[in-house]
């Protein structure tokens, strides 16, 4: 059976993924675990927490997204997100304008956050027809000063920031206006294209 678009199946993570983690190194303090949007590793008096993810769903803000999802997920840690790389995949159609508004996107972006990008790869592929930007994150605390989701207990409070599905609602709204048009209004659609200056 075919998996769905999407994250796969947590039994799926853990029972094959998670279990085909190369050799085992002391510096890994936090390995893959499912919720968790990180890994930290010990090295010296520093701990580095590194958070990789794709933006494949997006194309008119892709390097942006790419820049604010990877370092949103080192914050999660209550670490300042200070490094990106980045894996730039083009279809075979791309030009010389695509590069550079994802790397203009993703120059801004980071310069925003206080970031440096400090590498990558970008290359054109076949049978891709939208670009892909996945990115790592890296940011540096003192040793063993980070938080996690794991020491949540019952009866702790949650605060949300924001709102729950910006990220998805400014995608859809400026990737898909056209079909959205035929039964939203232009007011809402406008307001939900802003929301990506909130991720």
């Amino acid at each position: 059976m075919s998996l769905p678009p999407g994250k796969i199946p947590k039994e799926l993570l853990e029972n094959v993924v998670f279990r085909h983690l190369g050799a085992k190194r002391k510096e890994v303090a936090l390995g893959p675990l499912a919720g968790f949007d990180g890994a930290v590793l010990d090295i010296g008096g520093y701990s580095l927490i590194v958070s990789t993810d794709p933006i494949t769903g997006a194309v008119e803000r892709i390097g942006w997204l790419a820049v604010n999802v990877n370092a949103n997920d080192v914050a999660t840690f209550g670490v300042e997100p200070a490094f990106l790389l980045s894996c730039i995949m083009l279809p075979e159609r791309a030009d010389r304008n695509m590069v550079e508004t994802i790397s203009t996107q993703m120059d801004t972006a980071a310069k925003t956050l206080g970031m440096a990008i400090i590498g990558g790869h970008c290359e054109t592929a076949p049978r891709l027809f939208n670009p892909i930007v996945v990115g790592s994150a890296i940011g540096i605390a003192a040793k063993g000063k980070y938080v996690t989701a794991g020491g949540a207990e019952k009866g702790d409070k949650l605060l949300m920031t924001k709102s729950a599905g910006i990220e998805g609602t400014a995608i859809l709204a400026l990737d898909r206006e056209k079909q959205l048009k035929r039964t939203i209004g232009q007011r809402t659609i406008r307001e939900a294209q802003e929301f990506y200056k909130q991720i």
